[in-house]
């Protein structure tokens, strides 16, 4: 019996790798992150005043960690000729989406895999929203449900669920029956199925660009589950999308956010953009901050897919909630700024503060 040669290099490639994503081990940080509070222990020369960090600290900090930093950059910015395939990896290949390896293959495919009863899923519930003339899940809550499962099974088989630190603070938040402003740091893809598996089974919603209804399936879960969009180039449409973010606090639902309003492609946090802060003082509700850790190292912005498994060095730090009706807004989004970079390592701090 003669075997047809196709048939034997397809059985190569999926075996080639299926086995590397599963033996990148060797490329597993060999240090861990570590554990940060909402109030740090002062190192060095921090000071604090009115609920301000001073910006000579981070200053500081900057000279100190402009080594590991230009080390770190190598592998987030496409701009630092890191082209050499010694620095990529011996199966790294650039295409026109971003560099790829077998484990980014690997994730790829199981993330398609995945998608497509998520896809289904998503249509039978824009089918029953448009029959009922959405008197049915008037919430929207199944296409949250749905989306979820997706990023937990995702992360899961593909060795990517981040440790949560401090979710006792967010249990305690649940109790109390109110809806808050999620806001996190924002450096990887895998910020969007971190901040909404950290979130847990609750109704949320996200605040989204809308270029993101043009990412196959996940741009179909965001329109049909009543996710709030803005066209940052239209200012209706930014009126629009805090007309809708008050109705779904007003309503009882989550909104999350990243107020950075874009991916960091150096990792470090960029200047927030204040229209979430906006609502959530608008309404009076609190808000609530999640410190992501680790994200763009997994997958950098010039990357198509993740380049390697988390094994557990990506952590989502969640903060105590901050009341907003107690504040005005410029000191909302600084009590916020700060929350947030307290606990991220030096290398995600911000360069210009």
């Amino acid at each position: 019996m003669k075997l047809d040669p196709r048939a034997l290099s397809l059985v190569f490639l999926v075996s080639a790798t299926c086995t590397s994503a599963f033996t990148i081990p060797s490329s597993r940080p060999t240090s861990t992150v570590k554990s940060t509070s909402l109030f740090p222990a002062p190192r060095g020369s921090i000071k604090k005043s009115d609920n301000r960090i001073s910006n000579s600290h981070y200053q500081s900090k900057v000279a100190k960690s402009a080594t590991a930093v230009s080390a770190s950059s190598s592998a987030l910015s496409p701009t630092n000729g890191d082209d050499k395939e010694e620095k990529l990896g011996l199966f790294t290949f650039k295409t026109p989406y971003g560099y790829l390896n077998p484990y980014g293959i690997y994730y790829g495919l199981t993330s398609i895999l995945l998608g497509i009863p998520w896809y289904f899923a998503i249509t039978f519930c824009q089918l029953m929203y448009k029959l009922t003339n959405n008197k049915f899940d008037k919430m929207k809550r199944l296409p949250t449900f749905f989306s979820h499962c997706w990023g937990i099974t995702l992360l899961r088989l593909t060795a990517n669920f981040p440790k949560v630190e401090g979710y006792e603070h967010l249990r305690k938040f649940y109790e109390e029956g109110r809806a808050a402003m999620i806001v996190a740091n924002h450096n990887s893809w895998l910020d969007i199925p971190s901040l909404g598996i950290t979130t847990g089974w609750r109704n949320y919603k996200l605040i989204s660009k809308v270029e993101l209804t043009k990412v196959p399936i996940l741009g179909k879960a965001i329109q049909v589950g009543g996710h709030v969009m803005v066209d940052r180039s239209s200012r209706r449409s930014q009126i629009q999308t805090f007309k809708e973010g008050i109705k779904w606090l007003q309503d009882g639902v989550h909104l999350c956010a990243f107020p950075e309003g874009t991916r960091s492609k150096d990792g470090h946090l960029l200047p927030f953009k204040n229209g979430a802060f906006k609502m959530a003082h608008k309404v009076g509700a609190p808000v609530v901050c999640y410190s992501i850790i680790g994200a763009g190292r997994l997958m950098p912005a010039n990357w198509m897919f993740p380049k390697r498994p988390a094994y557990g060095s990506m952590k989502v730090i969640i903060h105590p909630p901050i009341e907003s009706s107690d504040k005005t807004e410029a000191e909302l989004a600084q009590v916020i700024r700060d929350t947030i970079i307290s606990g991220l390592p030096e290398e995600q701090h911000p360069l210009n503060e």
